[in-house]
């Protein structure tokens, strides 16, 4: 009988024999090494060889016994029950064959450290990662350190936190265990971590997410770092485009690395990353795409999403993929349920936020904890608010209405876990564990993008259940309207017909947060103003490129996200006051009494003062379409006043690249002043069709300002005279066989409105995404 079996002999059909994380990597040296993925190689123990080292003195009938005894809930118990197992295992001898087995294997592998990892036949499952139950031991050095590693990570299948994830519902199946054994990969002087092949919050499947960081990737799970992140677009990638997404810049404080002691507990240590190396990218544009494609061969070989762990060799160059495992929370979810919103009544004080992990919102009083010893303080209800999670914390994180951590990233093991149990948690704080009182209440929200906040109080909030299923066909296409990218990748699984607006003013104020002349006149300002600017673009070449590039990444975010359905980008549409709130915008900003009917729209486009900012936008766009590929993104020009300035405003964007009726482009313009529908058929001439901005119009028609509280009673889409206006518009476009939408307000806020219009004729109705589905099945019922 052999106890130890080389990785390069298993594959997914031998998970009984060496447990799921081992059969895998088999599967992968067997299958995918030709096709470019290297793999470390190594070699397993058995599940048959832990079996054996159990029956030795009926230990494992006395483990029995005693697991009966003990509740996974009950905290204390079941460390004291936990502790005991584990100490016995530790005292019982390996056999001497298993011993032999291991020293020959060991001896053939030849290599100076090497990392011993647990392989549960409970593991890696396609319906449940059992993530991080087990213990992993890194540099391991030595052959009598190798057979008390193994011993280690035998123990470790009976830890509390173990205990309670089978306890959980999650493996309750028999268990049995067997050890990997693979050389270390020198990402201790490079870089490693983890991806995902799909979107880890809203289960979008076109992207490949990638976390990255300095040094060994366990920093990542363990959620020390905030890492880098990166989503590729696959569709992109797989034509050979340009398919960064976007990118994220982590703060990568500290890196894990390699020491020389032969102790198992300190074979690895934390250190500093330099300012330089944390303000930099830890992978080029041109690794990122070696590993998304890596990712991409593999989900098709497993034919599922998928969860890979990856490290950089800092010697070699050369990138490995550790472990690939199925993705089992966001994949595993039924469409066909429905979707379930939660939203929040109000919204008071924010004590912190972070990076949200789930669509959820939870709440309770906080219990701040940064000894795992007081875990057991966490009552069921409670809010548990800590440094960062470790498979330790798993015991009580299911207890937790919400998690909250100052550090960790959207592949920490707090996120992981969160997401298995469908906790909402927000990660990656910064200090949060100061800024929150120990027992006050508070509101945890996840549901309002990628930035989670935690509130200040108990706020009640609302779940709406929307089903998706079956909706009625109707004459007019139902669109959205969204601002941030943060959401695209969630509000795409709506029902919808794409996105009638898209504002570019979300990017540039909350993405770039610099004046676009000040990004173009960096050199001329003064050393506070660069220094403000400097500590906005870190990780890209210069100003101006980051200005562009984070256009582009919001851009295409947004148009990847519902492609092939038409995106219509409208250019931004800031007015004065809100331009010189940006970065260096005080320099370039005149003072006007009524910004809202001033420097704005096709006005600044053309004037001197703006011309080189608009050109950036151009630009950004020019990069979506022609080197992403991303043809769905359309143009809009906003706040045009007359036929001349529409004319003049097309020469200069064709003079910028864009042209329309080239590779598809359409440009449409806002109708949104009343010149607009007098003189909608001059208007015509230029465009591909109108949009109208029912909010302008309407207090354009009635001479008011709805900032005013004085006058804004009388602001009313639905008002006679702006309802003759929109009748005219849209008879006069359909006349032309030219696009006709709306993306104001009004029919998001007016289900009566929004059936008028629909009588009228108007092709599309662009809408808040929390309102499509009502606003469907209430037109579905009125035709």
């Amino acid at each position: 009988m052999s106890y130890v079996i080389d990785l390069s002999k298993v594959n997914l059909s031998n998970m009984d024999i060496v447990g799921g994380k081992n059969a895998s990597t088999g599967e992968m040296i067997q299958h995918l090494m030709s096709m470019g993925i290297k793999t470390p190689g190594g070699f397993a123990t058995t599940t048959e060889a832990f079996n054996i080292f159990l029956a030795q003195k009926q230990l494992d009938l006395k483990i029995h016994s005693l697991l009966s005894t003990i509740k996974a809930t009950d905290i204390k118990t079941l460390t004291r029950a936990s502790n005991q197992i584990q100490r016995w295992i530790i005292a019982t001898p390996f056999f001497p064959e298993f011993e032999s087995e291991v020293a020959m294997a060991y001896k053939k592998l030849r290599a100076p450290s090497v990392a011993v990892r647990s392989s549960a036949t409970t593991e890696d499952l396609a319906n449940a990662s059992f993530a991080g139950a087990q213990r992993t031991l890194l540099n391991v050095k030595g052959l009598q350190n190798l057979l008390k590693a193994i011993k280690l990570v035998y123990a470790s299948l009976y830890t509390s936190r173990a205990i309670s994830y089978r306890g959980n519902g999650f493996g309750k199946e028999p268990c049995s265990l067997s050890v990997g054994v693979q050389p270390m990969i020198r990402s201790d002087k490079g870089t490693s971590g983890v991806m995902f092949t799909l979107d880890t919050e809203s289960g979008f499947d076109k992207v490949i997410l990638i976390n990255a960081t300095y040094g060994l990737g366990e920093s990542i799970v363990q959620g020390i770092v905030n890492p880098d992140e990166y989503v590729v677009y696959k569709p992109a990638l797989q034509n050979e485009r340009l398919s960064i997404l976007q990118r994220k810049l982590g703060e990568k404080a500290v890196k894990m690395v390699y020491t020389s002691s032969s102790n198992l507990e300190k074979s690895i240590r934390k250190m500093r990353v330099s300012p330089r190396d944390q303000q930099s990218f830890c992978l080029s544009d041109k690794e990122i795409q070696l590993l998304a494609r890596q990712a991409l061969i593999i989900e098709k070989h497993y034919g599922k999403q998928m969860d890979i762990e990856w490290a950089k060799d800092g010697l070699t160059g050369q990138i490995y993929i550790v472990q690939a495992r199925p993705e089992t929370v966001i994949s595993q979810m039924n469409e066909e349920q429905g979707i379930e919103r939660y939203s929040l009544s109000n919204k008071t004080n924010i004590l912190a936020k972070g990076q949200s992990i789930g669509q959820r919102i939870g709440k309770g009083n906080a219990k701040v904890i940064l000894d795992p010893k007081k875990m057991h303080m966490i009552k069921p209800g409670d809010v548990l608010v800590t440094d960062m999670t470790d498979p330790d914390w798993e015991p009580v994180m299911k207890l937790a209405s919400a998690i909250v951590t100052n550090r960790g990233g959207r592949t920490c093991h707090a996120a992981i876990i969160a997401r298995e149990l469908g906790v909402p948690a927000v990660v990656g704080c910064g200090n949060v564990t100061s800024s929150i009182k120990n027992n006050s209440p508070v509101t945890v929200s996840c549901a309002e993008g990628e930035i989670g906040y935690i509130y200040e109080g108990d706020i009640p909030f609302s779940i709406k259940k929307i089903s998706v299923r079956d909706l009625p066909n109707l004459p007019v296409k139902i669109c959205m309207n969204i601002g941030n990218p943060e959401k695209a990748f969630v509000s795409q699984s709506l029902p919808n017909h794409g996105v009638g607006l898209a504002r570019l003013e979300f990017i540039i104020g909350t993405m770039i947060g610099i004046h676009p002349n000040a990004a173009l006149n960096f050199h001329k300002l003064d050393k506070s103003l660069k220094q403000a600017i400097a500590s906005k673009i870190r990780g890209y070449k210069n100003p101006v490129e980051f200005y562009i590039e984070k256009l582009r990444e919001g851009i295409s975010v947004i148009s990847a996200a519902f492609y092939p359905k038409e995106v219509i980008f409208r250019f931004s549409d800031f007015k004065t006051n809100e331009y010189a709130n940006l970065i260096g915008g005080h320099l370039y900003e005149p003072a006007e009494e009524n910004p809202m009917i001033g420097f704005r729209g096709a006005s600044r486009y053309r004037d001197e003062r703006f011309k080189k900012c608009f050109e950036l936008e151009c630009k950004a766009f020019k990069r979506v379409r022609n080197e992403m590929g991303l043809d769905n993104a359309q143009l809009m020009v906003p706040f045009v006043r007359t036929v001349n300035e529409l004319r003049q405003v097309m020469e200069l964007i064709e003079g910028y690249g864009l042209k329309r009726g080239e590779n598809g482009l359409k440009i449409y313009m806002m109708c949104e002043i009343p010149s607009n529908v007098i003189l909608a058929s001059e208007f015509l001439k230029y465009v591909d069709g109108f949009s109208i901005g029912s909010n302008d119009l309407t207090q354009l028609t009635l001479g008011l300002d709805r900032d005013s509280n004085i006058v804004a009673h009388l602001f009313d889409e639905r008002n006679e005279a702006v309802k003759k206006m929109l009748h005219n518009v849209i008879a006069e476009c359909n006349k032309q066989k030219k696009y006709i939408g709306i993306c104001g307000q009004g029919p998001s806020d007016h289900p009566d409105f929004a059936e008028w219009l629909m009588h009228e004729g108007i092709q599309c109705m662009s809408l808040n995404p929390d309102t499509v589905i009502e606003t469907w099945l209430m037109l579905a019922g009125k035709r």
